[in-house]
């Protein structure tokens, strides 16, 4: 089949777009004038296999963003591309398109070795119109995963068990998800603090659980801002149940409120929402206008919230096949090293697999 120019040169503008670099300067980096690469952007000028390396090499993104099919992005927590290309938001939700469409490859290249299998995404048996709606859709994940009203340990653990694969990457920004398929996979920026990283991949979560932000599940008529709203509710419920307040003493006091957010290593103003759903209040207002500090939650639990989705990068599942794949000769050693995406170093890995060969 006849190679879409059109195509690539659209994928190679949002990639310099997202970069936030100008056609000069990419046309500089890969030894070509400025006016081929306006060409190349317009879908008007082929480009031989070297060129198109030499400008992926550049822009910092995989090859395969610029050929081949690319999944259709379900969800994303910042402005697209399409929405304004200027402002560092827009660049920012670009960027997670860019990781997310990798992301995806890197998975379907481990399911095509067969070191990786699949489980069916998890999608909630009812239709959702209403926030207590989405709570109860996060009150059913947690028995279905028995999360009981315990503290979730780690995120990428349920979003795994519910059949989405998360990447925790360094682009800046939010997160992303999308089901290409038989696949359900999420990317959540490594940036900002631990409760916002859990926010975010519980977010990509209800997206997957609660059906397609353009499903008739939520409603053809909700605003965006309607749908964000459910899922958000999902989030939050799964994060921290509301029957969790119901333990509490009345009044209720702030340092149990700390002693919760810090068990349940989500953010201060989460749990103080979901206290007010909750009625374990009144909560005082001024307590939503000064966060805790670390001081405050050593004082209240003995120790700090420890980070979620940090030094983790991929799924364990994920990991497993990497090392299989690399074990057995599948992968280079530098391409188990991109797959694991900075979760692992070169000195981590032991001496090279007998028959490593070329990615």
């Amino acid at each position: 089949m006849a190679q879409d120019w059109t195509d690539v040169g659209d994928r190679i503008r949002a990639a310099r777009t997202a970069a936030g670099i100008s056609q000069t300067r990419l046309a500089e980096a890969v030894g070509l004038d400025r006016t081929m690469v306006v060409k190349i952007e317009a879908g008007t000028r082929r480009i031989d296999a070297l060129e198109l390396v030499r400008i992926a090499s550049a822009l910092d993104v995989p090859l395969t963003h610029f050929v081949g099919p690319q999944p259709p992005v379900l969800s994303r927590r910042t402005v697209g591309l399409t929405e304004d290309t200027e402002t560092e938001v827009g660049r920012e939700s670009n960027r997670l398109d860019i990781a997310l469409a990798s992301w995806i490859a890197d998975l379907r290249q481990l399911i095509a070795l067969n070191v990786f299998a699949l489980r069916p995404p998890l999608t909630y048996p009812s239709q959702v119109h209403t926030v207590e709606d989405a709570r109860d859709a996060a009150r059913w994940l947690r028995r279905r995963q028995d999360l009981g009203d315990r503290p979730i340990a780690s995120l990428m653990d349920v979003c795994s068990a519910a059949g989405q694969s998360v990447l925790v990457t360094d682009v800046h920004g939010d997160g992303a998800s999308a089901v290409d398929g038989d696949l359900a996979a999420a990317v959540v920026s490594r940036h900002g603090d631990p409760g916002r990283r859990r926010a975010t991949a519980a977010h990509e979560l209800g997206h997957l659980v609660l059906g397609d932000e353009y499903s008739s599940d939520l409603g053809v008529h909700a605003s965006r801002a309607e749908r964000e709203a459910l899922i958000d509710a999902f989030a939050a419920e799964l994060l921290v149940p509301a029957s969790v307040f119901a333990r509490l003493r009345t009044p209720v006091e702030r340092g149990q409120l700390l002693g919760i957010a810090a068990t349940y290593r989500t953010s201060w103003s989460l749990v103080l929402r979901q206290a007010d759903l909750a009625g374990a209040g009144p909560v005082p207002r001024q307590w939503s206008q000064s966060k805790p500090t670390r001081a405050e939650f050593m004082e209240a639990l003995g120790w700090t919230p420890l980070p979620d989705l940090d030094s983790v990068r991929v799924p364990p599942s994920v990991a497993d096949a990497v090392m299989r794949a690399w074990r057995e000769g599948l992968i280079t050693r530098s391409r188990a090293l991109e797959l694991m995406h900075g979760q692992l170093q070169e000195a981590d890995l032991p001496p090279d697999a007998d028959g490593d060969v070329a990615p």
